[in-house]
């Protein structure tokens, strides 16, 4: 079917519903940001391939709506004769609803949505009405069947704790809480708390499943057992046992009379019609394991630098490449992330990709989460910019790195702006700042030297990293909505950019571990930021006079580190055009 074709067959059952719309969200019953095939139903019912968005399909009309990071792409993805597009910071989907079918009944599948999402809708005025089934995927005839990967043991070498001392700590939460049990809905929570992996969905190495965790440090694990072997049963000892999916009904009913923990913001509403229906009383609070993983044990932080020297290895080989072959006019966006998945593969601890490589030349750069394809994919050619966000999965950690790059001369403008978001990027790097301070507060110091030319950008400046987990793992956000105070131990990407439509993008990004940097003269502890990761930054993009005496040092100083580390893990080309690069 077409896309037209689609939206006629879904509007038929809506109809046979009596609703006068439904709502397709990008999320799927995990709450997940990346999601299988199967339950990509945003892409299939409009095209758009973005990491967050929302369609909502009445009778008559449609509209998808997403972030300012994908105002571009929602304008090249969807068919504007079908779907009207818009930034849902501005327009949310409850005041689209309003506008455009006030009083209307809207139908959504209770699986896909928060009841968070579901109380900003009703707090809108919109009537919401739950259905016992999916209408899209009932009329989705092609659909792929559900992901049913083998479960692998996370070693304790990378891990650094056994599951149970890590239920055991849930545990502790829940009675300081005084609460009986939790529900763990999503599925990297899962992951770390039992030290396993899989391969369910893209990037992300996790089991698609549910858990109840409980007070006494015992846990329900909702997976189809033949998944998982029995090496990593055996590592659970008894505090785990392994049930049925379908069995998860069975097991809420029988906390009837128990105090249950459910993040209302990560769960779906389905959870919660469970609860009431059985007469549950639960209590909303944030999934208990999100802060225990956001702080990295000493293992973890270990197991993480080690993934980042491999991973700088193949970088330097992709920008050594790109500096003699990018201006050639012979290679393409996709080759070029081709070609860096090429050289991440010659380590053999290589497992994926972290997430969809950004490749974007020219004005394509521009676009903040561009996904090159067959038709979009621009030559490299002299005269702009690459930019190039990508990460990899090794089996003990997780990176995310960007680079910016010159093909060919740069433009005095771009080197300005390139320049302008280097001071901004080290402006993160070198804070030193008391426990406590929130993201918000450090996303600011990102932001002053851009401000200072009218300039910013649309997005966060720094997201938690997992450790061979995901790679936009909940921590302290560095973003004006970061409310959360930066920890020890978290992982965070420095991140700021630039982005001039039509033209080019420009962003820096490493990722930055919170370490401990004493006590100031008052007392207070203080924090700072050690850098992961390690790569070059091009020289030709960087003017020299803008920056300070302190930020000059900090860049000598981080490119004879990346020197140092890099070089002796590379051929003697490899290295002779690294300590060039370097110098």
């Amino acid at each position: 079917m077409n896309t037209a074709q689609k939206l006629a067959a879904l509007r038929g059952l809506l109809e046979k519903e009596g609703v006068e719309g439904f709502i397709v969200p990008r999320a799927d019953e995990y709450q997940g940001e990346y999601v299988p095939e199967c339950a990509d139903r945003l892409r299939w019912i409009s095209g758009f391939t973005g990491s967050a968005g929302i369609a909502i399909v009445l009778r008559n009309k449609a509209a998808v709506l997403s972030d300012g990071r994908y105002t571009i792409q929602l304008r090249q993805q969807v068919d504007a004769a079908l779907f009207e597009t818009g930034d849902s910071t501005v327009t949310s989907a409850a005041l689209w609803i309003s506008a455009n079918a006030p009083g209307a009944v809207i139908g959504y599948d209770p699986k896909l949505h928060t009841p968070r999402e579901v109380k900003a809708l009703t707090d809108k005025g919109v009537a919401l009405k739950p259905l016992s089934y999916n209408p899209l995927d009932a009329v989705w005839k092609d659909r792929p069947a559900a992901p049913s990967a083998r479960v692998e043991p996370f070693p304790l070498s990378y891990a650094g704790a056994p599951a149970q001392e890590k239920l055991d700590a849930v545990a502790s939460v829940l009675k300081d809480k005084k609460l009986d049990a939790a529900i763990i809905a999503l599925p990297d929570s899962i992951a770390w708390l039992l030290n396993i992996r899989s391969s369910d969905i893209p990037h992300i190495p996790v089991a698609l499943s549910y858990a109840i965790a409980r007070s006494d440090g015992t846990l329900d694990w909702f997976i189809d057992a033949g998944r998982v072997p029995e090496g990593v049963r055996q590592s659970f000892g008894n505090r785990v046992s392994i049930l049925p999916p379908q069995e998860v009904e069975a097991s809420i009913a029988v906390l009837k009379g128990r105090k249950v923990l459910v993040d209302e913001r990560r769960t779906s509403m389905w959870f919660i019609d469970l609860m009431m229906r059985h007469g549950i009383e639960h209590v909303d609070l944030k999934d208990p394991v999100i802060a225990l993983k956001a702080r990295k044990n000493e293992t973890e932080q270990a197991s993480m630098r080690r993934a980042h020297i491999r991973d700088g290895v193949a970088i330097v080989r992709l920008l050594k490449w790109l500096s003699e072959e990018g201006a050639s006019g012979k290679h393409t966006e996709l080759g070029v992330e081709e070609k860096l998945i090429e050289l991440r593969k010659m380590a053999p601890e290589f497992r994926d990709t972290s997430f969809d490589t950004i490749s974007g030349y020219g004005p394509n750069g521009a676009i903040v989460h561009y996904r090159a394809t067959v038709e979009t994919n621009k030559t490299l050619e002299k005269g702009s910019l690459l930019l190039l966000d990508s990460g990899a999965q090794y089996e003990y950690g997780t990176t995310d790195i960007t680079r910016t790059v010159a093909i060919g001369k740069p433009t005095k403008e771009m080197k300005e702006h390139f320049t302008l978001v280097l001071k901004a990027h080290i402006a993160v790097a070198t804070a030193r700042y008391p426990a406590g301070t929130t993201g918000a507060q450090i996303d600011a110091l990102a932001r002053a030297p851009l401000w200072k030319h009218d300039l910013d950008y649309a997005h966060g400046t720094g997201h938690g990293v997992g450790c061979y987990l995901s790679v936009h793992e909940e921590a302290a956000s560095l973003s004006p909505r970061g409310i959360d105070a930066v920890e020890e131990g978290m992982i965070l990407s420095n991140e700021p950019g630039y982005y001039k439509e039509g033209a080019y993008g420009i962003r820096i990004e490493n990722l930055l571990l919170v370490s401990d940097d004493g006590v100031n003269e008052n007392g207070r502890k203080m924090l700072s930021f050690e850098t992961l990761t390690f790569a070059p930054f091009d020289k030709t993009l960087i003017i020299e006079d803008m920056l300070t005496k302190e930020e000059a040092a900090w860049l000598k100083a981080y490119h004879k580190e990346v020197f140092d580390r890099l070089s002796p893990l590379l051929e003697k080309d490899e290295r002779k055009w690294l300590k060039s690069a370097c110098r």
